[in-house]
Order: C-alpha cells, then sequence, then structure tokens
C-alpha cells in the first residue's frame, strides 16, 4: 500500500520567495506565533509515520478537507482541521514563512481575536473556493495556506507599498532586493490561476483554488478595516506603505572576492 498523494496547499514554489517584509509590529503577535506552533506541534505528533502507509491514509481521509465528502454532506469539520495539516516537512516551512512574515501586521490591523476568526474564516472560503471548483475530487487537502493566503489578501489591500525583502535562485546566482509587497503580491495571485486551470482534479500536488479563493475571501474580510481607517483616504495619506517608520536591516556584504578584469 503507497501513502496518499494529497492536494496541499502551499505558499510558494520556484525559485523567488518572500524572506521578510519591512512593515514591523506595533504589538506582540501573539496568535499568529500561537498558530505557528499549533502547526509545527501537530505536523510533529505524525512525522515518525510519514512513511507509514495505513498510518498516514487513515489520517488524511478522516481530517483533511475532501471535496466530494464536503458536497455529500460529510466532514464539514475538515474545513478548519486540514488547515493544520501538512503533507511534508518543506510544505510546513513554506508555509511558516509566509505566515511569519505577513501575518504580525494584519494581526496588528484587527487585533488579536479578530485576526484569529479572520484567519479562520479565510482558510475555510479557500477551502469551499476547492469544493466548488472541484466538487467530485476524492483527492484530500492539507495545508495552512488557505488561511495565509487570505492573510497576503489584507496585505495587499492595506500594505500595497510597504517593503519585502525577496531572495532570487538563479541556477548558482543568488541576490535578496526590495520590491513592493503588491508586485510580489499580484505575481503570486496570477500564478494561482495560471496553475489552477492547468491542474487536475484527481492528482495530488497544489491546490491552486483554494490559494486564489483564500486570497479573494480575504482581501474582502480585510475592507472593513481598510474603510475604518478612511479607506482611499487611508492610501492618500500613507501612500500606500505602512503608516509608521519601516524597519532596516543591516546589508550583507558577500564574502566572494570579486575578480577584476585584465
Amino acid at each position: 500500500m503507497a501513502v496518499l498523494d494529497p492536494r496541499c496547499t502551499i505558499a510558494q514554489r520556484g525559485s523567488m520567495f518572500p524572506i521578510r517584509d519591512h512593515n514591523p509590529s506595533g504589538r506582540t503577535p501573539w496568535v499568529t506565533w500561537g498558530l505557528m506552533a499549533l502547526n509545527i506541534l501537530i505536523f510533529l505528533s505524525y512525522w515518525g509515520d510519514m512513511e507509514n502507509a495505513r498510518v498516514m491514509n487513515a489520517l488524511w481521509f478522516d481530517w483533511a478537507m475532501i471535496p466530494a465528502r464536503i458536497v455529500g454532506g460529510d466532514g464539514y469539520y475538515t474545513l478548519i482541521s486540514s488547515m493544520f495539516l501538512h503533507g511534508g516537512i518543506m510544505h510546513l516551512a513554506g508555509n511558516m514563512l509566509f505566515l511569519w512574515i505577513f501575518g504580525d501586521n494584519i494581526e496588528d490591523t484587527l487585533g488579536h481575536i479578530p485576526y484569529l476568526g479572520f484567519y479562520l474564516a479565510s482558510g475555510v472560503l479557500a477551502a469551499l473556493a476547492q469544493v466548488v471548483i472541484e466538487p467530485g475530487s476524492g483527492v484530500p487537502m492539507v495545508g495552512a495556506s488557505g488561511a495565509i493566503a487570505g492573510v497576503m489578501g489584507g496585505y495587499l489591500l492595506l500594505f500595497p507599498r510597504a517593503r519585502v525583502d525577496i531572495l532570487l535562485i538563479l541556477i548558482v546566482f543568488f541576490r535578496i532586493f526590495p520590491i513592493p509587497a503588491w508586485i510580489m503580491l499580484a505575481v503570486w495571485f496570477g500564478m494561482q490561476f495560471l496553475g489552477g486551470i492547468g491542474s487536475d482534479a484527481q492528482a495530488g500536488g497544489v491546490a491552486y483554488w483554494a490559494h486564489a479563493g483564500g486570497f479573494a475571501a480575504g482581501l474582502l474580510l480585510a475592507v472593513p478595516a481598510w474603510l475604518s481607517r478612511g479607506g482611499l483616504a487611508f492610501w492618500e495619506r500613507t501612500h500606500g506603505q505602512p503608516p509608521h517608520p519601516e524597519a532596516r536591516y543591516p546589508i550583507v556584504q558577500s564574502r566572494i572576492p570579486k575578480v577584476g578584469r585584465k
């Protein structure tokens, strides 16, 4: 018996991904830290059984979100439980990186308890988006990034021009450089649509439509917070940047010696 390959929600794949933003939080992000700890602890609870087909298949069938099961009127609790399961350590690490970068600012803006509700609502709506697009799929879906995509959607609305440091990897070329958040988030969102169009409903892989749905849900759920700060007037006042001084990071000089031309 082989371990079933679930459809995973993973925040980023490829050669370019964010490592930090320049948008410091004004309060301790207890909920974001708690969500990260809970995801990590749950993963560690079954990490040792990842190669055990019987255990893992039972885990996916019981706690992962299966669209056909939801359509059949069963397993509604998996719309939430699936957010705290991950298909591997890199899957977990990628999602926690994105949550660490973007979650603290949304928590700072909304407050601890409203942010928790925002996160869970984004994750549920992300899962339902996958159900709507693939109602007959029997492939389990796991991962936190439907909810994290919602956090990213809220970030786009509230801090579109906050600077985000991107690590670019091109074979042997590595470079970190800052770009406005809206560019990175718009590219990511576009990739989800392109990926979703070419995805197979009956195969494992990436749950692109959950990403897109979560992102759209988070953007809409953040509208009240944006309006309470003045809406368009808030953008005009802040120019789309965080309404506080940005974080400054030391420049790390490369240790690779430069070779001059002869």
